[in-house]
């Protein structure tokens, strides 16, 4: 329950705990999720997956399944080649490497789709793809961190298992040099398990081609605008010719933001056989071959001023990115916002992503979590240790809103953000001295109390640095019956979009909210926006309505001052109908003013006819959302259960929308936040067999395990954003787990220091409280200990995406520059950078004159024009860029003939590789 006031001023709906519309729908089984969605003709899809994680296809025996009566097509890789298809990541940028729609020679992961089995039932499909017999010449995999960073490649056209990185390829002399000087030097090194998004709707897809040549895609999905626009680039087509619907939607999380193996598999078999296919992924398939997460490991060191204040810190972190991630990714995010809310002078790091025979990498609520979990867990020890009250070091190190604007170590610029404040009205609602003497006096009776503080920032509905992410768009209409109909780039997966976004266009607009019909489940139907994403549709969406909703009431009043011969100001519209004020008072409805607008438009201005009004907001470069929470827990020593006793919540949202559905996003998260602390584990054996497939063994927390949580929004400010909204979709998700794990660890410390070891199941608990070994793994090595690659492998690509005026960054090759003279500079080239966000695709020009550089960067329509020097065939240049933030790009170059290879140096991002090839003719 929320006893706090929000910092807005409520409006009519704003604000306000309306019902949602949504629930009538979903609450009397009339949802309409992919797997209700059946059309003429339809047949359905199984897959015949790899039952090893790595190894080469000697053979594939279809006779046996073609023969069973009912199967339609067998389809393998061969049968798609056809098809010239790009698997893009969600950035819609190429991948590192290929990915394959079906396996193709080879297999990379147990669960590697291998053939699609086409048939007239599920039943039948399910049955012929156990009857196809492949026959594989079985390799060892490559599973872990450990493996990748020693083992063979997954991918054997790479140069290494690297998949992407970022952060200093060399120590840092002067904050190594700090670190060992201070007063007290704290280190923290964990591995973090990995995770299934286990949405409650598996992800499902129908395809149906028409004669057309065009597509309709049912797909289980975060937006379908973003997916039609993948489809659309992915297999080069126009995107007018497919049309994406999603209408329910049973969770996400990350794990849908973009199609996948599976859905372009379908799709290409649709176009393929010209007959609609459908393919619902059972739960074995989700918990084995769906994309997963948060498999990584960190290694934190932070120093400490005798007073406690932070001096310098360093992080080693590597993710596992499996064989086929939807992004290769070293998370730079965990670095942007590691120490993003703390007064820290000086920070660097070291983060790789590896690639490894496992399922691959995708989103999950907060991808960048860990940051909070390593910096929250490392405060509290190192308090101990110092003989500090863990809150009181946070006071001492955390930016509050008189210390902004604030530029962190990474270039972050803040101006919004308040965990220090929201740590404040935490402490009036926690009474921590009165549970002190309840924890002293539980010990005594031998029962074992704690509580764990953790505060943090989110960044919520970015527009700077990712073209999908840059904008949403809203189209408002009032109907001939006077009723609003708005299509918004908005997407539900229980978001309750429909029900917020219609209370910001009625409480802006002045009608009735049982008046606002919301639709956001067509590509079709509304402009281009991604959906659900990085917390943003409070944010995005809600701007774009307000701002139509605000041309389009200046429509309606510019409309009825004309008809009434009035002023435009001198009518306001409350509750659907048109008050005339002043002298002369009067009153029209607007279902009357709609009939004029579409029945009579000669009586409109301009004869203009209808009433609507459309706009594309593009929100503010990050919008942040700041925490504090509070856990108190009571671990049993004699089984190693924990008991959540209370959790409390003070938040920073913004104007809230609607305070029930922000709590029920807070609640959401950290019920997942609970899990992965507690129980939730995708684990392999070394053959890269997954060994937790049903919901018995990949445990999920129920109602009995999360508590009633209590929600306080007195730190709330309005953003800087339109209408003051704050996301708070993943914050959960990113300020739970440390919350738990830090009541946990002080209600063992009478045991000594908890490790940690996730998730902190019975057994694990049991182990440190008896003083025993449990279940143990190898330990992250120390940043000082980061294994090099292997001999014959080159160093590790380093990317970072910009357009050509952001100047991108390239990486590559650490072999010594060998000079040569004569070498041919002058004239065009296509260049590839390697990114971040996958590889970047443009042109350029160079010039030489003398041993003077100069050159151009062409991408986007945009230039970025640079100089620098030529040695022999030696090239350097520097390139100053502001976006997404202000940096300058070191550029070295060797030309060989028609071929230039390269890397830049991007300060703490590290370095990526640039490749060029002359332009001919």
């Amino acid at each position: 329950m929320d006893d706090a006031r929000s910092a807005a001023s409520t409006g009519r709906y704003i604000g306000q705990r309306v019902a949602r519309k949504e629930d009538t729908r979903l609450l009397t089984g009339r949802g309409v999720y992919v797997d209700d969605v059946g059309v003429p003709g339809m047949l359905h899809v199984a897959f015949h997956r790899s039952p090893i994680a790595r190894g080469r296809i000697r053979s594939i025996d279809l006779s046996a399944a073609r023969a069973l009566p009912g199967v339609f097509a067998l389809v393998t890789a061969d049968d798609l080649a056809r098809f010239k298809v790009d698997m893009l990541s969600f950035f819609l940028a190429q991948p590192v490497v290929p990915v394959p729609v079906l396996a193709n020679g080879r297999v990379t992961y147990v669960g590697d789709p291998v053939v699609m089995v086409v048939a007239q039932d599920r039943y039948l499909a399910e049955d012929a793809a156990g009857l196809i017999v492949v026959e594989y010449d079985e390799e060892d995999p490559v599973v872990t961190l450990d493996d990748a960073k020693t083992g063979a490649l997954v991918h054997p056209d790479t140069d290494s298992n690297v998949a992407a990185a970022t952060g200093a390829e060399e120590p840092d002399e002067d904050l190594e040099a700090a670190l060992a000087a201070a007063a007290h030097l704290e280190t923290l090194a964990f591995r973090h398990q990995r995770i299934s998004q286990s949405p409650m709707e598996t992800r499902g897809v129908v395809a149906q081609p028409h004669g057309s040549g065009e597509l309709t895609v049912y797909l289980s999905c975060q937006g379908p605008q973003l997916c039609a626009r993948w489809f659309a680039q992915a297999l080069e087509l126009p995107q007018t010719s497919i049309r994406v619907i999603s209408k329910d939607v049973g969770g996400s999380f990350g794990l849908k933001g973009q199609p996948w193996r599976e859905e372009v598999a379908v799709v290409l078999g649709a176009m393929l056989l010209r007959r609609p296919l459908k393919w619902i992924e059972d739960r074995l398939e989700n918990l084995t071959a769906a994309n997963q997460a948060r498999e990584q490991e960190i290694t934190l060191r932070a120093a400490f001023d005798a007073e406690g204040r932070l001096v310098a810190s360093h992080a080693d972190y590597g993710l596992n990115n499996g064989a086929y991630p939807q992004g290769a990714d070293s998370n730079i995010a965990v670095m942007m916002f590691l120490w993003g809310a703390h007064k820290l002078p000086a920070f660097s790091f070291r983060a790789r992503g590896w690639f490894t025979n496992t399922v691959g990498l995708a989103a999950y609520r907060g991808p960048w979590a860990i940051e909070s979990l390593a910096r929250e867990v490392l405060l509290d020890r190192a308090a101990r240790r110092m003989g500090i009250d863990p809150i009181e070091l946070r006071r001492r190190n955390l930016i509050r809103r008189s210390d902004q604007p604030w530029t962190t170590p990474m270039g972050l610029e803040l101006t919004d953000i308040s965990p220090a404040e929201c740590l404040d009205v935490l402490l009036q609602k926690v009474d921590v001295a009165a549970f002190r003497a309840e924890q002293a006096a539980a010990r005594r009776e031998g029962r074992y109390l704690g509580i764990g503080f953790a505060t943090y920032i989110e960044p919520t509905a970015g527009s700077t640095g990712v073209a999908v992410l840059m904008s949403e768009s809203a189209h408002l209409r009032v109907e001939p019956t006077g009723t609003v109909t708005a299509v918004v780039s908005t997407h539900s997966q229980g978001h309750g979009t429909q029900t917020t976004m219609a209370q910001v266009i009625a409480d802006r607009l002045g009608v009735p909210y049982e008046h606002v019909e919301v639709y956001e489940d067509d590509s079709s139907r509304g402009g281009y926006g991604s959906g659900a994403y990085g917390s943003r549709q409070a944010v995005a969406g809600g701007g774009a309505c307000i701002r139509a909703a605000d041309l389009l009431l200046a429509r309606i009043r510019e409309s009825a001052a004309h008809i009434l011969g009035v002023r435009a100001d001198d009518i306001v519209l409350r509750n659907g109908v048109l008050h005339v004020t002043g002298d002369k008072p009067q009153t029209v409805s607007l279902r009357d003013l709609a009939d004029i607008a579409y029945g009579d438009p000669d009586r409109m201005p301009d004869g203009h006819a209808g009433l609507e009004a459309q706009y594309r907001y593009r929100p503010p470069p990050i919008t942040m959302t700041s925490a504090a929470h509070a856990c108190i827990v009571e671990v049993d020593a004699q089984t190693g259960f924990v008991k959540i006793r209370r959790w409390v919540t003070s938040e920073d949202c913004g104007n809230m929308i609607n305070p029930s559905i922000v709590e029920g996003q807070i609640a959401g998260g950290l019920a997942q936040a609970i899990g992965s602390v507690l129980m939730e584990e995708v684990s392999f054996d070394a053959r890269g067999n997954p060994t937790a497939v049903t919901y018995k063994d990949y445990m999920l927390p129920t109602i009995f395990d999360v508590p009633e949580f209590e929600y306080h929004h007195d730190a709330s400010m309005p953003s800087q954003a339109e209408g003051g909204f704050r996301g708070v979709g993943e914050g959960g998700c990113i300020v739970g787990p440390p919350t738990l794990v830090n009541a946990i660890a002080d209600a063992l410390i009478p045991f000594g220091e908890l490790e940690l070891e996730l998730p902190l199941t019975p057994a694990r608990l049991l182990a440190h409280i008896e003083q025993r070994p449990e279940i143990a793994r190898p330990k992250p090595a120390e940043a000082s200990e980061a294994p090099a690659p292997a001999a014959d492998a080159p160093a590790d690509p380093v990317p970072v995406a910009a357009a050509a005026h952001n100047a991108p960054a390239p990486s590559a090759p650490q072999e010594p520059f060998a000079p040569a003279s004569g070498a041919r500079i002058d004239g065009d080239w296509k260049f590839v950078l390697s990114t971040p966000m996958g590889p970047q695709a443009f042109d350029g020009r160079l010039a030489t004159d003398g041993d003077q550089l100069s050159g151009v960067f062409i991408m986007n329509m945009d230039e970025a024009h640079f100089t620098g020097t030529v040695t022999g065939n030696q090239l350097k240049w520097d390139l100053k860029v502001t976006k997404p933030m202000k940096i300058t790009l070191k550029y070295e170059a060797v030309v060989e003939g028609d071929t230039l290879t390269g890397k830049c140096k991007m300060g703490v991002f590290g370095s990526a590789k640039l490749k060029g090839e002359r332009v001919k003719g």
